[in-house]
C-alpha cells in the first residue's frame, strides 16, 4: 500500500529523492508525525535503486522553525504530548551496525547508506539545526537564518548538537552559537563552516539538484556509502584503528566491479556505469502495493 504523507512531500526523480517538510503556514515547525514521516521516507529512499542522493528541504519560505511551540508549551507544564506520533509510519533505515552505535535520536541520519543534502531555504531554528547537522552536506539560501535557540527556552544542547557542532565549526564558534542562541545569517554560517555554500535564493534548489545529479553520474554509490560510514565512525576511533580499517576496506574495493568500471570508464573516456544500492524500482512498487 502506498503511503500518503500529511506533513511532508516525498518525490523521486531519478536519481534524486526529495523530502520537503510541509507545514508552511507554521514555518514547517517539527512535530512527532513529521519526524515519523521523514524517517519512513528516508527508509523508502534508501531501499529504492532509483535513488542515489537524498535532498531534504522546506516548503514555502522556511526550512524549519524548530519544534512546534504548542507541543513545547504542553511539555513546559508537565503535560504528556497529545500529538499523533504515527507509530505505524516508523521504519528503521540505515546501516544497523552503525545505527546502533550512534545512540538513537537523529543520529540515525548518519547511518543512511546514501548521501543526504540539506537545502536550507530559509529560517532554521531549534531542533532543526541538529537535524541539518546530521545531514552530510548543507547548502543554504542567502535568506537562511540559523539559530540554536535552546538557551533562550531554558533547554540544553539537544539531539546530539554538542557532538556535531563542535566538530564542524570548532569549540569557540559552537559555544557562541549555543550559549547566546543568537541568529546567524547564511554568509556568517558559511564563514564558520556551518554550511558548505550559500546561493542566491532562486538558485539554491537548481544548484542542489545539479550537484546531486553530478554525484550520481560520476561517483560510485557503494564508495560513497562506505566513505560516509568511515568518516563518521572514524571520529570515534583512534588513528591506528582507522588506518587498519581503511586498509581492509581498500583491499575489498579492489575486488568490486565498481573499481574495474571506474578505471575502465576513465581510460575509455566515457561516463561510468556504477551499480546502485537498494531494491529495484519494480520490487519497491510491488511492496508498496502489497503484492
Amino acid at each position: 500500500m502506498s503511503v500518503h504523507y500529511q506533513e511532508i512531500i516525498y518525490s523521486v526523480n531519478d536519481p534524486v529523492a526529495t523530502i520537503r517538510l510541509n507545514r508552511p503556514a507554521h514555518l514547517n515547525a517539527w512535530t512527532d508525525r513529521m519526524g515519523s514521516e521523514v524517517k519512513h521516507a528516508l527508509a523508502a529512499a534508501e531501499a529504492d535503486s532509483r535513488v542515489v542522493v537524498i535532498v531534504v528541504t522546506g516548503e514555502g519560505r522556511g526550512f524549519c522553525a524548530g519544534a512546534d511551540l504548542q507541543g513545547l508549551q504542553g511539555l513546559s507544564r508537565g503535560e504528556a504530548s497529545q500529538e499523533d506520533s504515527s507509530e505505524d509510519l516508523l521504519a528503521e533505515p540505515g546501516d544497523p551496525e552503525m545505527r546502533d552505535s550512534l545512540g538513537g535520536g537523529f543520529g540515525y541520519l548518519l547511518s543512511i547508506r546514501k548521501p543526504i543534502i540539506a537545502a536550507i531555504n530559509g529560517p532554521c531554528a531549534g531542533m532543526a539545526v541538529p537535524i541539518t547537522l546530521f545531514c552530510d552536506l548543507r547548502f543554504a539560501s542567502e535568506r537562511a537564518v540559523i539559530t540554536t535557540a535552546f538557551s533562550k527556552r531554558g533547554l540544553i544542547a539537544e539531539w546530539g548538537v554538542s557532538w556535531t557542532l563542535g566538530r564542524l565549526v570548532g569549540p569557540a564558534h559552537a559555544m557562541d552559537l549555543l550559549l547566546s542562541g543568537r541568529r546567524v545569517d547564511a554568509h556568517e554560517a558559511e564563514r564558520m563552516g556551518l554550511v558548505n555554500r550559500v546561493l542566491p535564493h532562486d538558485e539554491l534548489m537548481p544548484y542542489v539538484m545539479d550537484y546531486a545529479r553530478r554525484m550520481a553520474a560520476e561517483c560510485s554509490p557503494t564508495s560513497m556509502s562506505i566513505m560516509k560510514k568511515q568518516l563518521y565512525l572514524d571520529q570515534m576511533t583512534p588513528l591506528s584503528e582507522a588506518n587498519q580499517s581503511a586498509f581492509k576496506l581498500m583491499t575489498e574495493s579492489f575486488e568490486r566491479r565498481d573499481f574495474r568500471e571506474g578505471v575502465d570508464s576513465f581510460l575509455e573516456k566515457r561516463p561510468p556505469r556504477f551499480d546502485r544500492l537498494g531494491a529495484t524500482s519494480e520490487r519497491l512498487r510491488d511492496r508498496e502495493r502489497g503484492d
